[in-house]
């Protein structure tokens, strides 16, 4: 079966341009001139406001919906314009639409959002608007999910989904990230590590939402760790899908962190978020 990838023009209607802002639209462009065989590109539903408020406080999702207060409507960061709603709402519905396409089909699914977990109930954070992994999280347990887990290998903490999901004891959290600094050479295999505790003390689950990070690259300025190259991540990403796909625990991924610069330029850091999008297409569950 072909693995559902989310995306909407809507996720870049944000005036400020950054690498959340805008790296989904060149990812998709890379998959017109270079496909992946498999990949089904597939526009999500944007949330609505009665949706955001079930995670997020009614007086921040109105500022973020009419952009004020202006300083509570700009608080992941970026300046707002009414583009920003727009952006933000179908981001996060795209990590909803995952969620429930694994959850439904047991197989991989994914969606081009990014900005997502340093989102807290009443204000944004490092670039972050609102949770889609936990918009995701309650979505999924709305729709039959038991347990869920929350799988985070962004470089950087997740505090915003940790915070949300604190009261939560069907969801659960695990989180890779500069919060437990690492030699490049220990990367992998606190990973494999990471993965085999949570197979060996919780699981099973009925659902894993991937945060797939790219900024621990050795070439990216906010978050790199010397020695993780390319092929530390293309590694990572094979070993959480074979994982999860001999647990048959569905996968629906998200983007996080990867931000581009003189050395790890836009394709560059395209090119490292598709192999996420390969990982999943490869993991046996998805060929199902």
């Amino acid at each position: 079966m072909p693995l559902k990838l989310f995306y909407s023009p809507s996720y870049v209607a944000a005036a400020y341009a950054f690498d959340t802002t805008r790296k989904s639209a060149e990812i998709v462009k890379s998959l017109e001139v270079r496909p992946i065989a498999g990949v089904e590109i597939v526009e999500p539903r944007s949330l609505t406001v009665n949706e955001l408020v079930r995670v997020h406080d009614p007086r921040y999702v109105e500022a973020v919906r009419t952009g004020l207060p202006r300083e509570l409507a700009s608080s992941s960061g970026f300046p707002w314009d009414p583009g920003v709603w727009e952006a933000v709402t179908a981001s996060n519905g795209g990590a909803v639409a995952a969620a429930l396409e694994a959850l439904n089909t047991g197989a991989a699914a994914g969606s081009l959002s990014s900005g997502l977990h340093h989102a807290h109930r009443e204000s944004g954070g490092g670039f972050c608007t609102f949770n889609g992994l936990v918009l995701a999280a309650f979505a999924a347990r709305d729709a039959g999910a038991e347990r869920v887990l929350i799988l985070d290998f962004d470089a950087h903490y997740g505090d915003g989904t940790a915070d949300l999901i604190d009261d939560e004891d069907e969801f659960f959290m695990v989180d890779v990230s500069s919060k437990w600094p690492m030699p490049g050479a220990d990367y992998l295999d606190r990973c494999r590590r990471a993965l085999d505790e949570i197979a060996d003390s919780e699981g099973p689950y009925d659902l894993v939402i991937y945060n797939a990070g790219m900024d621990p690259h050795e070439d990216c300025r906010l978050g790199g760790i010397r020695g993780v190259d390319r092929n530390d991540l293309e590694s990572r990403e094979r070993l959480v899908f074979g994982h999860c796909s001999e647990r048959n625990w569905p996968v629906a991924f998200v983007l996080a962190g990867g931000y581009a610069n003189e050395l790890l330029t836009m394709d560059r850091l395209v090119d490292l978020h598709r192999l996420t999008i390969s990982a999943a297409l490869d993991s046996p569950k998805a060929k199902k």
